[in-house]
């Protein structure tokens, strides 16, 4: 079976990470219930005229796209695979209200249209005229995963030899306040602000000088805290890799009641150092494909950014990295990176 290799990774995010190269060096902090993105000048990535039509998710998604490819030297990939939770929320919202307001008369189909959730991997594909594979994932906080395991599937079966591979979120104006409104009536609310993001990258079976092996993922609609010790037991041996072989490990941690899976994951690796990433980027649906981006960045770079840090120290000197991420007890994924 053929190995996956990640052979570029580029994200927006609510940090300055996708014009700059300095890797998490100088990192805002996150307040208040949301925070937006930092867009980059979209103008050098998307043409004028089309960026009136775009909502800020296909903005977002279609400039990490296309860097992706150029920072991977790729021109036409062999498939284009996104995950989104929400999808195009913004032109949804818009659409339904414009549903209510013009009670369900004379509707104009534009936003509705825009509203679908692969209309950031049609944008791509129309932009590249790649006429591709092309398919999008819709699963809550295990969207990106089910399309990086789609891109892993068709690279091992010898179907693709590149395929790009994303996830996006945009904020939208009104569903977030009904998902605070949720969290403070249940009680499960989480610390850190939700906000938005796009990350892509280009899995190859071909591997380059930047190039990271993905050795294999894993996911798992639910998991209970008596089982995930287990499970994760189980995932390394089957990629036969001892615990003690693990550099760093990287978890969602949010804030909320649910961060008790990652206490209980992380009395495995007591002795290693252990990393959080969603203080920087936020949750959301497809925070993960962040979180991968950051992995993928310290192995390449052999750097590990002091604000990532939980719990030990900085190393200097890593070969695998372990990603775990979970949303509100469910929706669990392990990913597994080698240098």
């Amino acid at each position: 079976m053929k190995k996956v290799y990640i052979n570029s990774a580029v994200t927006i995010s609510a940090q300055d990470t996708f014009e700059s190269d300095r890797f998490l060096k100088s990192v805002k902090k996150l307040s208040g219930k949301t925070i937006v993105a930092r867009y980059p000048n979209y103008k050098d990535y998307i043409a004028t005229a089309n960026l009136r039509r775009m909502a800020e998710g296909v903005k977002m998604g279609v400039t990490a796209a296309s860097k992706a490819l150029k920072d991977a030297k790729i021109t036409q990939p062999d498939a284009i695979i996104t995950g989104t939770g929400m999808g195009c929320i913004d032109d949804t919202e818009k659409f339904l209200n414009a549903i209510i307001s013009n009670d369900e008369q004379f509707l104009t189909p534009t936003a509705f249209i825009q509203s679908t959730h692969n209309t950031v991997g049609a944008q791509i594909a129309l932009g590249l005229q790649c006429k591709a594979y092309n398919n999008t994932y819709s699963h809550a906080a295990l969207s990106f995963e089910w399309a990086l395991m789609d891109a892993q599937l068709r690279l091992q079966q010898e179907e693709a030899e590149n395929v790009l591979v994303g996830g996006y979120e945009e904020l939208g104006k009104e569903i977030i306040n009904y998902r605070r409104m949720m969290e403070d009536a249940d009680g499960f609310g989480i610390q850190v602000p939700y906000s938005e993001g796009a990350s892509f990258f280009v899995v190859s079976s071909e591997k380059t000088e930047h190039s990271v092996e993905l050795i294999d993922m894993e996911a798992h609609s639910t998991l209970s805290t008596t089982s995930i010790q287990d499970s994760l037991k189980q995932f390394l041996a089957k990629n036969n890799v001892d615990i003690s072989q693990i550099d760093v490990f990287v978890s969602g941690r949010n804030g909320d009641v649910f961060d008790s899976y990652y206490d209980l994951t992380a009395e495995l690796f007591e002795n290693i150092t252990q990393l959080q990433y969603k203080h920087l980027s936020g949750e959301f649906y497809t925070a993960s494909a962040f979180g991968l981006w950051t992995a993928y960045s310290m192995l390449s770079r052999q750097e590990i950014p002091e604000a990532m840090i939980f719990k030990g120290e900085i190393k200097f000197d890593n070969h695998i990295i372990l990603i775990y991420n979970q949303f509100k007890g469910r929706d669990h994924s392990f990913i597994l990176l080698k240098r």
